[in-house]
C-alpha cells in the first residue's frame, strides 16, 4: 500500500507540475466551461450552516477555497499535494487579500496533518481518481471533520446516457487531446489523452452505487449526489454522522 500510495502521488505531481500557471485555464476546457457552474454547486452544499472553520482538499491553486471565502466569514485551510500549484494559489489568494482568510499548506489527502474533528465543513475536488484507496480516502476526510460537519466533493463523471455518453467519448479521447496540444503543447496533451480513460477506468472500477456505500461506511449520512451537465460532472455530499 505504502509503495502505491507513493507511485499514486509521484504520479499526480509529475502530471500536473508542468499545469498550475495554466490550470484553471485547463479545467474549463475538460469540463466544456462548466467547472464553475460545478464549483457552486459544491459549495452551496457547505454554506448553508455558516461554518467557521473549512477545510479545501486537493486545492490545487485554490479556486474552491477563493470561493468559499467570497461566500463565508471562514478561516480556510488549503490542501494539496503539489508545491507548484500551491504557489499559484498563493499568488491568487494574495491578489484577492484573502491572506487573512485562507492558509495553504502541502499534505496529502491519506494522511492530512489535523486532528481529529476540527473543522465544520469540507470540500474536495478530483481527489478519488488520483489515490490507491478511496474508501480509505473517505474515511481520512471524514476523520477531520466534526460530528455534524458537512462536506462536498466534485469530480468528472460519465454520463449514464448511452447517447451522451457516445459524444462524451468522442471529446474525451479525441477532441481534448487536439485541443490541449493545439493550446498548451505536450503538457497539455498528456493530460487531454490521460483524463478521459482514467475517468472510464475508474468509474468501472468504483460505480456511483459503491461510491455512496464507501461514503456510509466512512462515517458519513445523508449523502447525495447530483449528476451536472447531462453527466459530465458530478457533485456528491454528505454530514459526518454522530458517535
Amino acid at each position: 500500500m505504502g509503495n502505491s500510495a507513493q507511485s499514486r502521488d509521484r504520479f499526480a505531481q509529475e502530471l500536473f507540475i508542468p499545469l498550475p500557471d495554466r490550470y484553471d485555464r485547463l479545467v474549463e476546457w475538460l469540463s466544456m466551461g462548466q467547472n464553475r457552474r460545478w464549483r457552486r454547486a459544491a459549495i452551496d452544499r457547505v454554506v448553508e450552516k455558516e461554518p467557521q472553520r473549512i477545510l479545501d482538499v486537493a486545492t490545487g491553486t485554490a479556486g474552491v477555497a477563493l470561493g468559499l471565502a467570497e461566500r463565508t466569514n471562514a478561516q480556510i485551510v488549503g490542501v494539496d499535494l503539489t508545491e507548484d500549484m500551491l504557489r499559484v494559489g498563493s499568488e491568487r489568494v494574495a491578489t484577492a487579500n484573502k491572506n487573512d482568510r485562507i492558509r495553504l499548506v502541502v499534505g496529502r489527502a491519506q494522511q492530512l496533518p489535523f486532528p481529529d474533528g476540527v473543522f465544520d465543513a469540507l470540500t474536495f475536488t478530483y481527489l478519488l481518481r488520483y489515490v490507491p484507496d478511496p474508501a480509505a480516502a473517505l474515511k481520512e476526510l471524514a476523520r477531520v471533520l466534526k460530528a455534524d460537519g458537512v462536506a462536498a466533493s466534485l469530480d468528472f463523471f460519465v454520463p449514464p446516457s448511452t447517447f451522451w455518453r457516445f459524444w462524451w467519448w468522442g471529446y474525451t479521447r479525441i477532441v481534448l487531446p487536439a485541443a490541449g496540444l493545439a493550446t498548451g503543447g505536450r503538457a497539455w496533451f498528456r493530460v487531454g489523452r490521460f483524463l478521459g480513460p482514467n475517468i472510464s477506468r475508474h468509474y468501472r472500477r468504483y460505480p456511483l452505487a459503491w461510491t455512496f456505500d464507501a461514503w456510509h461506511r466512512a462515517g458519513f449520512e445523508e449523502v447525495g449526489a447530483a449528476e451536472m451537465s447531462l453527466g459530465g460532472g458530478l457533485v456528491m455530499w454528505g454530514k459526518r454522522a454522530r458517535g
